[in-house]
C-alpha cells in the first residue's frame, strides 16, 4: 500500500529510511533544510530531498509531517524527546496520524506487525519515517531498516 517513503535525510532513522526504500525500488523524498545540511555534512544528491526556504530542522521536519498520509517515529528508547517528539506533535498539529515504534518497546517483528497494522487502518500511501539522529542513538538505523523491511517487503 505504501508508494512513497519520505524522511528528512538526517543522520539515523531518515537515512536509514531513505536507504530502505532505494534499496526496495519503492520512490522516496522529503523536504530537507535549505543546504541539505545533516549533522555529517551535506546530504547526497542521490537521495531525492527538497530543500525548504529556511534552514532549519523544524520546518523541515514540519513539512514532511503536514505532507504525507501519516507518520512513523522509530527510537531505541522509550520516550520520545528533541526533534522526534517535535515529529509527534507536528504530525497531530496536521491531523495527521503518528505512530511511535521503540525498540525498547517491541521486538523487530512486532514493530514490523504494528506498522503493517497502521498502514492499513489509515490508507497510508506516503509515510514520513523519523526518529532520532545516529549521534543520539547510534543503532537506530539498523532497527528502522530491519523493521521496514519485515512490514513492507513482499
Amino acid at each position: 500500500m505504501v508508494e512513497k517513503i519520505v524522511s528528512g535525510g538526517q543522520t539515523g532513522a531518515d537515512r536509514a529510511a531513505l536507504d530502505f526504500a532505494i534499496e526496495a525500488g519503492i520512490p522516496h523524498g522529503g523536504w530537507c533544510p535549505r543546504g541539505r545540511f545533516a549533522e555529517d555534512g551535506r546530504i547526497d544528491l542521490r537521495y531525492e530531498l527538497k530543500e525548504t526556504p529556511d534552514s532549519s530542522y523544524a520546518q523541515r521536519t514540519e513539512w514532511n509531517a503536514r505532507d504525507s498520509d501519516g507518520t512513523v517515529i522509530f527510537s531505541l528508547a522509550e520516550v520520545l524527546s528533541g526533534g522526534s517528539a517535535l515529529t509527534g506533535a507536528l504530525a497531530r498539529r496536521h491531523g495527521r496520524p503518528s505512530l511511535h515504534l521503540s525498540r525498547a518497546t517491541f521486538s523487530e517483528a512486532e514493530a514490523a506487525a504494528r506498522l503493517r497494522e497502521f498502514i492499513e487502518e489509515f490508507g497510508i500511501r506516503s509515510l514520513n519515517v523519523a526518529g532520532p539522529r545516529a549521534s543520539n542513538e547510534f543503532d537506530v538505523g539498523g532497527f528502522v531498516r530491519r523493521t521496514l523491511k519485515l512490514a513492507l517487503s513482499n
